[in-house]
C-alpha cells in the first residue's frame, strides 16, 4: 500500500482550501466505506406514552392553525431533523370530530395508517375515502389532499413520508388549493366510496388506464379488512418464512411493482411463539404493532412492542422478530429509492448479540 507524508498532505490541504478544493486521499476513507456507516438507531415510540400528548396538542392548537396537528418522531441520532431514518419520516396525526385539515399538495410523497377510530375521511385528487383502523392510504407526490371527521369520535393515524429524502434532492415543494367562500380550502369531491379500489382492486382495470401513470399506485384505500384476510388465507395454505412469517405487499395493480416510487409496505403475521431468523438490509424500515405483542431484536437493543406502537430499523442493522402471542405488523421502507440504481442488498445473518 502506497504512503505518503501527512504533515505534507495536511499542509497541501491548507494551501488549496481557499480554492475550495480538498485531497481525496485525505478523506477517501470516508467517502468509500467497507460497509454503510448508519448514524440512525433502532428505537421505539410507545403508544401509551404519545396517545394523552395528543390530546393536550389537541387543547393546546386548532386544526386551522396546525395546518396539520401532528406529533412527528424524531430519530434520537436525529434530534435535529424531522426523520425516523435516512429518507423517511413518521408521526401522529390526530382530528377531532368536525374538524378539517385543509387542501394542500407537496412534492413529499405520503402513506396513512389510521390507529385509532372509525369515520374520518380524506379526498385525493377528488376521491373521497371514509377511514377505518388498519386501512392503508396513499397520497402520492403533487396530489391534491384534506382530510375531515365527521364521526363523533377522535381519529388518529400514522403519517409516514419520504420528506427527508426529497429535501436531500433539493426538491420540495407545496402548493395551497385556493381559498372557497366561507375561507376553507376544500376540493371538490369527484368520486366517492371506495372508486379507485373497485376500478383497479379487482384484478381489473378500465380499458384507458394506460392514461393513468404507473408511478403510482392508483388505489387510495387498501382497506385492512381484506388484507387481513389474505394474510390469514395465506397462513392457512403455505408454511411461514422463517424471517418474515407470513407477509404479504400491497403493489401497484397496474406494474407489481411498489405503492409509491419511494415507499413500499407490508402486512405480516407472525404465529404466537415465531422466533424469527436474523436478516438485514440497506433500507431502512418503520414498523406499527396493530395485533399482538413481541419483540424486535435490533442490533444489540430490544424493542418489546404492543399494539399501536412504532419502532424503527435502520439500514444494515441485523434484527430479527419475536412474537408472543398471534401478531400483525404493518411496516414500510424506503427500499424503492435505492433498487433502481442497484444499491439494494439483503442478507442472513448467522448470529446476533443477546
Amino acid at each position: 500500500m502506497a504512503t505518503y507524508d501527512l504533515a505534507k498532505s495536511k499542509a497541501l490541504a491548507e494551501a488549496v482550501a481557499p480554492l475550495n478544493v480538498t485531497p481525496l486521499w485525505l478523506v477517501l476513507g470516508g467517502l468509500i466505506t467497507d460497509t454503510p456507516e448508519v448514524p440512525e438507531v433502532p428505537y421505539l415510540w410507545s403508544w401509551k406514552a404519545l396517545r394523552p400528548w395528543l390530546d393536550e396538542a389537541c387543547r393546546q392548537i386548532r386544526a386551522e392553525e396546525a395546518e396539520r396537528r401532528v406529533l412527528t418522531m424524531t430519530n434520537p441520532a436525529h434530534r435535529h431533523l424531522a426523520a425516523v431514518t435516512h429518507y423517511l419520516n413518521a408521526g401522529l396525526q390526530i382530528i377531532l370530530p368536525g374538524e378539517i385539515a385543509p387542501t394542500h399538495r407537496h412534492a413529499a410523497n405520503a402513506i396513512r395508517l389510521i390507529l385509532e377510530g372509525d369515520g374520518a375521511y380524506t379526498v385525493v385528487n377528488g376521491e373521497k375515502t371514509v377511514m377505518r383502523r388498519g386501512d392503508f392510504v396513499t397520497t402520492p407526490i403533487w396530489s391534491w389532499h384534506d382530510h375531515g371527521n365527521d364521526s363523533d369520535r377522535p381519529v388518529v393515524w400514522l403519517d409516514g413520508l419520504d420528506f427527508p429524502f426529497v429535501h436531500t434532492a433539493n426538491a420540495m415543494f407545496k402548493s395551497e388549493y385556493p381559498t372557497a367562500p366561507g375561507g376553507i380550502r376544500r376540493q371538490p369531491v369527484e368520486r366517492d366510496g371506495d372508486d379507485s379500489f373497485y376500478r383497479y382492486g379487482q384484478g381489473l382495470r378500465p380499458s384507458n388506464s394506460a392514461l393513468t401513470t404507473p408511478l403510482y399506485s392508483p388505489i387510495l384505500n387498501y382497506r385492512y379488512t381484506t388484507a387481513r384476510a389474505a394474510l390469514e388465507r395465506l397462513s392457512r395454505t403455505d408454511p411461514p418464512d422463517p424471517i418474515e412469517g407470513w407477509r404479504l405487499e400491497y403493489i401497484n395493480p397496474l406494474t407489481g411493482g411498489p405503492v409509491l416510487p419511494t415507499m413500499d409496505a407490508f402486512l405480516q403475521l407472525l404465529p404466537a411463539g415465531f422466533e424469527g431468523q436474523a436478516h438485514r438490509h440497506t433500507h431502512g424500515s418503520v414498523y406499527v404493532a396493530l395485533e399482538g405483542t413481541g419483540q424486535t431484536q435490533a442490533g444489540n437493543t430490544v424493542l418489546a412492542w404492543e399494539p399501536n406502537d412504532v419502532f424503527v430499523v435502520p439500514s444494515w442493522t441485523p434484527h430479527r422478530h419475536r412474537a408472543a402471542t398471534d401478531a400483525v405488523l404493518f411496516s414500510f421502507t424506503d427500499a424503492p429509492i435505492q433498487r433502481p440504481f442497484g444499491l439494494h442488498r439483503e442478507e442472513r445473518v448467522e448470529e446476533m448479540l443477546e
